[in-house]
């Protein structure tokens, strides 16, 4: 049936437009039929395992929202909530955050606005209910600009809303230093380049605008994915893990309205799904929630980010070797896999289960089941549809943005286990000389395990399965091959966290009681900074920052800037002081972090430069300290 079916679905496959992955290219064929019977295989696996498991799985429902329930959900989730219903009066934090808004990104908050008000208005809720044109007056009139250099664009109301939305009008998104006309010398943006500081929605905004109208589509069919690079920010690379839990949840807000806007300009939907509880195990390994795997591990691993279990399924394939031919391809037994699960589920925790049995495949098999039978996917429930849309993005450039958005929208802990699942995919296909296992042969063989969910989205695959097959293998390829870009938050992002950031502090200043609180915490910093001084300790003069160790003995340094002074110059010079301290650190293990201004704290990664750095945020301080303290 399977093969019948790929031949039926053949000639319709040629006329999808570019970025799925079963164009035809030149004489090769890009999805070869060996490559589509793995992820057919794999499936069949699938259901053999399912059908051997007697205890039936409770599918998981997704609920069917009302009408302006999405919307509303949407700006919870971006933390505008207080834009509307009874809270709708206090809403100062949420007018500072829209002030630091692209155009796009108001765009799209205010279409999901006026959806949530017209729904309140035909229920007749008796809650004040503001005119989207007021929620974005307040800005307009201040003086303020945007993040990014930029006057904030006055955001269009109903009339002529659909001029915004297409981006057709309207002044045009700069960068401050107008870097689409001419990037500076050192970083010429070129089709493979994925520039990280103009707003993905706006540069597909600019794309339609512009006579050009078509980006860079990748070449050669899908075979060969194009070589996207990052190219180098002086002020550095932000990575996730790099900033602090209170800017990270702006993060959050921020790349799903970006998401969202990118999805708006592109006329593709963007909806998230809503997951009806289910009662789930809440002990175990297998079927139970990350966060429930989690909290128990964390009992026997303090700090554990990764369930123990699927840390120890891959050491234990890695462990017999990389180079077996097949691998993750070929199934374990069925039985003995069924055997194995049942023996871990007693024995893994108390330790007594012997990891000399385990055959390879078997752990490869163990491994695809723990995520399949994870109760919610773990590319989430609200995501996973996203996840398999992003396939129906016009380039592979706004494929690769779409991802990285939705990488940053994962919770902590899926986000977490996807990374290790992905750097392990990519070590098994280093070893594809050996093990005749691709990038193709891999994403179609973890396709169907990331991607069908029991109990959801089944009937997508029903109604059309080669489609849906070669679409998920193809954001599976994209995840693997892309994983370093994947875990980047991008610069305007970051910019938008920093300008937000020095509103708010603005805002709090004039508040007594915050001001107040700053004398005191003022009065106690000189006191502590009286005791601490040493005579060359004075007022630190321009051009001059003091960088502080309270863990290395040099506790502190006062430190030039140059231009081409890097964080990892300054690291070395605190690493080279002799002395015991130093001796039990690794490199690797300790960071330059920039804390307070305009950011909560901020990882650096070795290559910033630190005077264009201090130059956007010259009220930090900086601190080196190891990633774990």
């Amino acid at each position: 049936r399977r093969s019948g079916q790929y031949t039926m679905n053949h000639d319709h496959s040629k006329k999808t437009p570019d970025g799925a992955s079963f164009d035809r290219s030149g004489s090769q064929d890009s999805l070869d039929e060996l490559s589509m019977d793995d992820y057919w295989k794999e499936l069949e696996n699938i259901h053999e395992t399912r059908g051997n498991n007697h205890e039936e799985r409770v599918a998981l429902v997704v609920k069917e929202p009302d009408e302006g329930e999405l919307e509303e959900e949407w700006l919870k989730e971006a933390g505008l909530s207080n834009l509307f219903g009874e809270s709708s009066g206090d809403s100062l934090e949420s007018m500072v955050f829209l002030s630091t808004l692209t155009r796009t990104q108001k765009a799209a908050v205010e279409k999901r606005v006026e959806t949530v008000t017209q729904t309140m208005r035909k229920k007749n809720k008796q809650h004040q209910i503001p005119d989207v044109r007021d929620i974005f007056r307040v800005q307009n009139d201040s003086k303020g600009k945007v993040c990014d250099g930029s006057e904030p664009s006055t955001v269009r109301t109903s009339e002529n809303k659909n001029e915004t939305q297409d981006g057709t009008k309207g002044p045009k998104f700069s960068l401050g230093r107008d870097e689409q006309k001419s990037p500076p010398e050192d970083m010429p943006f070129s089709d493979t380049d994925i520039n990280l500081e103009i707003p993905f929605a706006e540069q597909a905004a600019n794309l339609k605008d512009s006579s050009v109208g078509k980006m860079c589509k990748g070449g050669g069919g899908d075979t060969l994915l194009p070589n996207f690079r990052l190219p180098k920010d002086k002020t550095g690379t932000t990575k996730i893990g790099d900033l602090a839990p209170q800017d990270m949840k702006k993060v959050y807000s921020l790349a799903l309205i970006e998401l969202t806007a990118l999805y708006d300009i592109l006329g593709t939907e963007f909806k998230q799904q809503k997951a009806v509880k289910v009662k789930t195990k809440d002990s175990g390994l297998f079927g139970v929630p990350l966060s429930v795997l989690l909290e128990q591990d964390q009992k026997k691993v303090p700090g554990t980010k990764i369930p123990l279990i699927f840390q120890k399924l891959i050491a234990q394939i890695e462990e017999a070797t990389l180079e077996t031919e097949g691998l993750l391809r070929i199934p374990g037994v069925a039985t003995r896999v069924k055997s194995l699960c049942q023996e871990l589920e007693a024995k893994f925790y108390e330790g007594t289960f012997n990891w000399e049995n385990v055959k390879q495949h078997d752990a490869a098999s163990l491994l695809k089941l723990f995520i399949r039978e994870l109760p919610q996917p773990l590319l989430t429930v609200e995501y996973l549809k996203a996840f398999q849309d992003v396939q129906n993005l016009p380039t592979k450039k706004q494929q690769l943005q779409a991802l990285n958005l939705l990488v940053l929208l994962l919770p902590e802990a899926n986000r977490d286990t996807l990374k290790v699942l992905l750097e392990f995919l990519q070590r098994v296909i280093d070893h594809r000389d050996k093990n005749k296992m691709t990038l193709k042969n891999v994403a179609m063989v973890m396709a169907p395990n990331l991607f069908t969910f029991h109990g959801f989205g089944s009937k997508t695959i029903e109604q059309s399965e080669f489609v849906m097959a070669a679409g998920t293998a193809n954001v599976m390829r994209f995840m693997i091959q892309y994983q370093k870009l994947l875990w980047t938050i991008p610069k305007f992002i970051v910019n938008q966290v920093r300008k937000q950031n020095t509103e708010s502090q603005k805002k709090e200043k004039k508040d007594k009681a915050m001001k107040k609180l700053l004398k005191k915490m003022a009065y106690d910093r000189e006191k502590h900074e009286k005791q601490e001084k040493t005579p060359n300790d004075a007022d630190v003069p321009q051009g001059v920052i003091r960088v502080h160790a309270p863990h290395l003995s040099k506790v502190s340094m006062a430190i030039q800037l140059t231009e081409e002074l890097k964080a990892g110059d300054i690291v070395a010079r605190f690493l080279s002081q002799k002395s015991a301290n130093v001796q039990t650190l690794k490199k690797e293990e300790v960071f330059l972090y920039e804390i307070g201004g305009n950011i909560g704290e901020r990882c650096l990664d070795d290559d910033t430069y630190m005077k264009d750095l201090y130059q956007l945020n010259p009220n930090a301080e900086w601190v080196i300290k190891s990633k774990q303290s």
